[in-house]
């Protein structure tokens, strides 16, 4: 039977974005048209192992069923759904993580929008969202100050106010949000920085003698400016200074108590260069992090994740503080492909490799100076390589990120790209036991041939190929930068060229195991679906032929035992 891609189906989506062991998983699909008496087969796939097979038959424009995975802790699955009526069939795949804590593979998306909102246009965004399997939600400048971060009226909490670039923001809107974000099996995490405060924070009761100052005479406050437009330029405090953590934390507590927020998402602003307390001693801005992250888990028990600022105290954080991943704002000072992979590499190092990691990189930077449309093969091969390198990426809320401003909405996601992405994410989720269950560097290297180069470098032209160990099976990864026109992941102005797919792209690598199977699978390809591929074994070298590469293709090797 001949599969036509799109032909007969509309879309197919679970009812979570993550499920705890033991935990029915409802999947809905829907249909283009009604039509009676279609049957719907279903593979439900571990890696490339089926576990389990149903038929079901469909009646009107949509199924609706149920399955119950089996109950082992942090498992990634693909269900493989295929829809056939008149001799006519089409496929959709689609990827299911059961783990009860969200920060063994977080999947972190955004939102930056809490105007007054009707109920349907909150799920929409957040049901989007979830079909990304998107785990984790930052909530971005949703609040009213820095120290202050819900406006109080007479003891009871505003229903609005306005944010620092003052916009409005509706009391209701969050929490509803949060709401929906429980109720899709997501976490969602209040954004705030460890140290600021507005100009006026001392009317809040602020002392400014908690301060970070430029100076050793404590007279020149470091601070963070804004558009004189916004409420405020943001004053800089000392996290160590134990009074200054008492009053935050108590702020936070407070927040926490009104709005049932998982965890705090903390906010920093990078290297700022040498800092003095008021009385003039030295400090070492990265060194205090740990110390109020530990103050405030101590007296608030919540989920914590810290922003590393082009990795600006990453080390400390990762050693001392208690963060549920690590997440780096990926800049300048990391421009190319390769260094993406380095940051997550130096992640692992930095946790013993203990930790994930989400990236914060903004693409297409200056296209979105104007509006336009993002580039689809700069975002494909830019999570490419985050997702091979085991870590993920914040880019997804209302839209998608392309500044650190996260409610600048110049470029819009084209139809094309966001089935694209749903793949991806479906690829992330199906094969997290291989991208991000802490696989080991395994050293194989995979060579190409005349008419396509594999390179163990990231290179202009060539495919880069890297590789894992896990479970005792290599996983090869092969990313096409054959027809690439930068190597910078930030596709800055959005002219990185779409990659040409190659077909049967012949590889092999040196090994003297004796292998027992070969198998590829491929978010640009077959929905991800995994496929056995044979191969040659001679002389220590193993041959075999990727069927197609488009931007990623991942390929496993197992042994006999």
């Amino acid at each position: 039977m001949v599969i036509h891609k799109g032909s007969l189906l509309k879309g197919l989506s679970t009812d979570k974005a993550a499920y705890w062991p033991g935990e029915d998983v409802r999947f809905e699909l829907k249909l283009k048209q009604p039509a009676p008496g279609g049957t719907v087969h279903i593979r439900y796939l571990h890696l490339d192992r089926v576990i389990k097979e149903e038929k079901l038959r469909v009646e009107g424009d949509k199924l609706v069923w149920s399955w119950e995975p089996p109950r082992q802790e942090g498992q990634g699955y693909l269900a493989e759904v295929v829809y056939e009526r008149d001799g006519e069939a089409d496929q959709m795949n689609i990827g299911v993580d059961v783990s009860s804590d969200w920060g063994k593979f977080p999947r972190y998306g955004y939102l930056a929008d809490f105007p007054n909102m009707n109920t349907g246009e909150m799920s929409r965004v957040i049901e989007r969202l979830n079909r990304f399997h998107i785990n984790g939600i930052q909530f971005y400048d949703w609040q009213y100050k820095h120290q202050e971060p819900i406006r109080w009226e007479e003891g009871r909490p505003a229903a609005e106010w306005k944010d620092i670039a003052n916009r409005s923001v509706s009391f209701n809107t969050v929490k509803d949000y949060i709401g929906l974000a429980h109720d899709h099996g997501m976490k969602a995490m209040n954004y705030n920085l460890l140290f600021g405060a507005y100009a006026d924070a001392e009317q809040d009761g602020v002392n400014r003698e908690w301060g970070l100052f430029k100076d050793p005479g404590g007279t020149d406050q470091d601070k963070h400016p804004l558009p004189d437009e916004w409420a405020s330029d943001i004053d800089l405090y000392n996290p160590s200074n134990p009074d200054w953590q008492n009053y935050l934390i108590e702020k936070e507590k407070k927040t926490f108590d009104t709005l049932p927020f998982d965890g705090w998402h903390v906010d920093q602003l990078g290297d700022r260069g040498a800092l003095w307390t008021h009385d003039g001693r030295s400090v070492n801005l990265a060194a205090t992090y740990p110390s109020f992250l530990n103050a405030a888990k101590e007296k608030l028990d919540v989920d914590y994740v810290m922003n590393a600022v082009g990795q600006f105290g990453q080390e400390t954080i990762a050693k001392e503080a208690p963060v549920k991943f690590l997440y780096t704002e990926v800049w300048g000072n990391h421009p190319q492909y390769r260094n993406l992979k380095e940051v997550i590499d130096e992640n692992s190092r930095f946790s013993g490799n203990r930790l994930n990691t989400v990236l914060a990189a903004y693409m297409n930077y200056h296209l979105s100076d104007a509006p336009g449309t993002f580039n689809t093969p700069g975002i494909l091969l830019t999570d490419a390589v985050i997702f091979a390198s085991g870590g993920s990426h914040l880019e997804l809320g209302e839209n998608m990120l392309s500044k650190e401003y996260f409610p600048h909405k110049n470029l819009s996601v084209s139809p094309e790209l966001e089935q694209q992405l749903v793949s991806y994410y479906d690829f992330l989720v199906a094969y997290q036991n291989l991208l991000r269950d802490h696989p080991k560097d395994s050293g194989l290297k995979a060579e190409g041939t005349k008419e396509v180069a594999i390179s163990d470098q990231a290179e202009q032209g060539k495919v880069w190929s890297f590789s894992k160990r896990m479970d005792g099976r290599d996983i090869v990864h092969f990313i096409n930068f054959t027809d690439a026109s930068t190597m910078d992941w930030n596709d800055d102005h959005g002219t990185q060229t779409e990659p040409a797919e190659r077909r049967n792209v012949t590889v092999s690598v040196k090994t003297d195991r004796p292998v027992s199977k070969v198998w590829f699978a491929s978010p640009d390809h077959n929905g991800g679906s995994p496929q056995v591929l044979s191969f040659s074994q001679r002389d220590g070298v193993v041959k075999w032929k990727l069927p197609a590469l488009k931007y990623w293709d991942m390929a496993v090797i197992e042994y006999k035992k």
